[in-house]
């Protein structure tokens, strides 16, 4: 099942329930309402790669953003990173060594041995 963006089209990423569940969390926990306030999922020029991704979290979309909803959580992307990101997969894992954000992206070609940065 895809969610939708605001416009009607397909997301530009998807949202796993446990990312989801953290980042709502989180918001929480800065006193940001959930309602209005998102996480933002963008790229970035940087990393060994060319490319990496970047999540904060904003009060509200920009006006050009794709704007989805996935298990309570609003994602916010804007134009430039959609055509990077779309049809990725944003998952949380948590392991013995590290717990964090990890997105998993149809687009890459090649990752760096890190796996912080990408090339499309």
């Amino acid at each position: 099942m895809s969610a939708e963006a605001a416009n009607g089209e397909e997301a530009p990423v998807r949202v796993t329930e446990v990312a989801a569940s953290e980042a709502l969390s989180l918001l929480e926990g800065e006193g940001l309402d959930t309602d209005v306030a998102g996480l933002r999922l963008f790229v970035q020029q940087g990393g060994c790669a060319g490319l990496s991704y970047g999540m904060r979290f904003d009060d509200e979309p920009e006006p050009d953003d794709a704007v989805t909803e996935h298990h309570g959580l609003r994602i916010f992307v804007d134009p430039a990173s959609q055509k990077y990101i779309g049809g990725s997969t944003l998952d949380y894992e948590a392991g013995l060594q590290a717990a964090g954000f990890h997105v998993e992206n149809p687009n890459v070609v090649s990752e760096c041995g890190c796996g912080e940065s990408f090339r499309t």
